[in-house]
């Protein structure tokens, strides 16, 4: 499948808009890596141990793998995938992410070196391949990698290699923040006005649905390890409303013309970066949301742990607090349910404090509920607002 010509490496202006099976093949992953994401937030909730340092923990873990993904979208946006350079890029990457998400369980404890080695070896061997492939044309150079790498390897190594839970926290956080500008820098650098944004906005629509196939995954589960009872099927009942409604919420209107909204954008790279923070930020409440459901269908009538609501409530309110922003940056402006949403969420707490996790669970998909119904109900007898990007 590979283009062995030199102009054949990056991806061409009538053809660079569509993901590829190996982009899609790549993603199966994240399947997995999202799978192992939920596990390690369950095994906490279910012990009564998800603090701050723990979620923190999680949280540092997710934000790698997200890394991994979203720089390797990045790369096949401008290299074709199915050249050798991006073929390199997209299985050097898909073995990274999994050694990474075979971590995840222990990835903050005894397998730290192992996440974190995992990272390093993609991002050196990424720039090796750059600096073999000088032919790939690219407006920039590879200044702002070198600086990132070099910055973030010492953190990364340095906090695998420490005993001290808070110290590995911190360091691997400076390593991230690290890593973040440069990719900034680079991306904007290196795309310059020639961003794919059809492409890019597919990807990111990808993995969203992918983040969303996970929560089936979790509650799918859960409802099959239970007895199925009356409770039980209620909680599934519940969970697979939610997942509709947080798919809805998503795809009407902003997430259904991001292709147009990054292509229409003064800055094109720009908006793209805004939009894949503003995804980050909705996968997390998805993925947090997934936990949820687990934990009510699991438990419906049983007593709650308050630390439950963190992902009973704490999810949907999560994913809202990403698809406001991502609404403002796609149309100029936010849905007032957006915010009433976050508002019911934020009411539901002292309301369902001591209730079952079910009843909470109830609670949080009649607000996304009560936010698609308000979304219909403005659209209907309107002509579909078309975007009008801030940026």
């Amino acid at each position: 499948m590979d283009e062995p010509g030199r102009e054949r490496r990056v991806r061409e202006e009538a053809s660079w808009q569509r993901a590829t099976i190996l982009e899609l093949f790549f993603d199966l992953v994240f399947v997995f890596a999202l799978n192992r994401i939920s596990l390690r937030l369950l095994d906490d909730f279910h012990s009564g141990g998800l603090g701050l340092s723990e979620f923190a923990e999680t949280l540092l873990l997710f934000l790698g793998l997200w890394f991994m993904w979203q720089t390797t979208a990045a790369l096949t946006s401008r290299v074709r995938p199915d050249s050798r350079p991006g073929q390199f890029f997209v299985f050097s990457s898909m073995a990274g992410a999994t050694v990474m998400a075979v971590s995840v369980p222990q990835g903050f404890e005894e397998r730290a070196l192992v996440f974190a080695g995992a990272w390093v070896a993609v991002r050196v061997s990424r720039l090796l391949v750059y600096f073999l492939v000088r032919q790939v044309r690219t407006k920039g150079s590879a200044l702002p990698g070198l600086l990132s790498l070099g910055g973030s390897t010492v953190p990364w190594i340095a906090g695998a290699l420490v005993h001290d839970p808070p110290l590995r926290g911190a360091l691997w956080a400076l390593a991230l923040a690290i890593e973040f500008p440069g990719f900034v820098v680079g991306f904007r650098q290196w795309a310059g006005s020639q961003v794919a944004g059809e492409h890019l906005a597919e990807r990111l629509q990808q993995i969203f649905l992918i983040s969303l196939g996970e929560a089936v995954f979790v509650s799918g589960g859960a409802f099959s390890d239970s007895d199925l009872a009356l409770p039980h099927g209620m909680g599934f009942a519940l969970a697979f409303v939610a997942i509709v409604q947080l798919w809805r919420i998503y795809f009407y209107r902003a997430g259904l013309v991001l292709p147009q909204a990054i292509t229409a954008a003064r800055d094109p790279a720009r908006q793209s970066v805004a939009a894949a923070l503003n995804h980050l930020v909705m996968i997390s409440g998805v993925v947090l949301s997934g936990a949820g459901f687990e934990l009510y269908i699991i438990n419906p009538t049983g007593r709650s742990e308050p630390n439950w609501l963190v992902a009973i409530l704490g999810g949907p309110a999560l994913f809202l607090l990403g698809r406001a922003p991502f609404e403002l940056q796609v149309f100029g402006r936010i849905s007032r349910s957006r915010l009433i949403g976050l508002l019911a969420l934020g009411l539901l707490i002292p309301a369902v404090w001591h209730a079952p996790p079910l009843v909470a669970g109830a609670g949080a998909t009649a607000v996304l509920v009560g936010i698609v119904v308000a979304d219909a109900r403005r659209a209907r007898g309107r002509e579909p607002e078309p975007p009008a990007p801030l940026m």
